[in-house]
């Protein structure tokens, strides 16, 4: 797939599929488990505590188009880039939200509490492909201390940037140990969508967002493009790296796939993600695998 040689994932992916140990939660929606073409064996879902967590049909094949880039079995029509990993999923929302783009929502209680859960099962890193919606003092700062906690934890967080083509940030692609995700062209051109900021251009990274296929609720293949499609990419290489250096550190990984990243500048624009330089970058820093 051209999306994944945008990156240069292929030849990793070559080298794994990705270890059930290395466990990724997924907060967005609800996942069709069943679909006979996600690697159901590494699917485990953590219960949302809502009683309507499936309740609406964009939120279920939001959550299943993403978790088809990650975990989806390798020759389907999706990236399939780490169906060795385990997902954990945690569905957080439940409606589309049009106020966020491509985009689906959750408040920053929810959030936190899906971090929370996550972090409580296990996760090693997370993916974020949502907007935040809605604002108070004691949500705010419970999200905070969610983040915070995986921070302490050594829990690598991966964030949509956000589709409104804003020139900015929000509480978690500010937060300095989160990894803010741009959506690109297949040219590896920021789209018009993305936010973009300071923060994001500093610790960020560009992934393909643009005309991605991946995972229908039932029936022909999606294509999406967006933040939240290019989220996955970074997460799923991501999960492989530490597949194949199970002794790294969240802050070695994290600087591998930032350093091999080339062009990194002050910009608000981060640069387009490398995969295969990480994994060099790691297996020449001798990082034990």
């Amino acid at each position: 797939m051209q999306c994944l040689e945008a990156v240069k994932l292929t030849a990793l992916m070559a080298r794994t599929h990705g270890h059930p140990d290395v466990k990724i939660g997924l907060i967005d929606g609800p996942v069709a488990m069943q679909h006979p073409d996600l690697s159901g064996e590494h699917l485990r879902e953590l219960l949302a505590t809502r009683p309507d967590a499936h309740a609406d049909r964009s939120a279920l094949l939001h959550g299943t188009f993403v978790a088809g880039i990650l975990s989806a079995r390798r020759g389907s029509t999706a990236p399939a880039i780490c169906p060795g990993c385990t997902l954990l999923i945690r569905p957080v929302f439940t409606q589309h939200d049009s106020r966020s783009g491509l985009m689906t929502s959750a408040s920053p209680r929810e959030l936190g509490d899906a971090i929370i859960a996550c972090i409580g099962a296990g996760a090693r890193l997370i993916n974020l492909s949502l907007a935040l919606v809605g604002s108070s003092t004691t949500g705010e700062r419970h999200l905070r201390e969610a983040l915070d906690l995986a921070a302490a934890r050594d829990v690598i967080i991966v964030a949509a940037a956000g589709n409104q083509g804003t020139l900015g940030g929000t509480l978690i692609t500010q937060h300095p140990r989160v990894i803010p995700v741009v959506a690109c062209d297949q040219r590896g051109r920021p789209l018009d969508a993305s936010n973009l900021g300071s923060s994001i251009g500093r610790r960020g990274l560009t992934a393909p967002g643009d005309d991605i296929t991946s995972l229908n609720t039932e029936g022909p293949a999606l294509t999406s493009c967006g933040t939240s499609v290019a989220a996955p990419f970074v997460t799923g290489a991501i999960a492989l790296l530490w597949s194949a250096f199970p002794a790294a550190s969240a802050a070695q990984i994290t600087q591998a796939v930032s350093q091999a990243s080339v062009n990194r500048r002050a910009s608000v624009v981060p640069p387009l993600m490398n995969a295969e330089m990480a994994f060099t970058f790691l297996r020449t820093g001798e990082v034990g695998g």
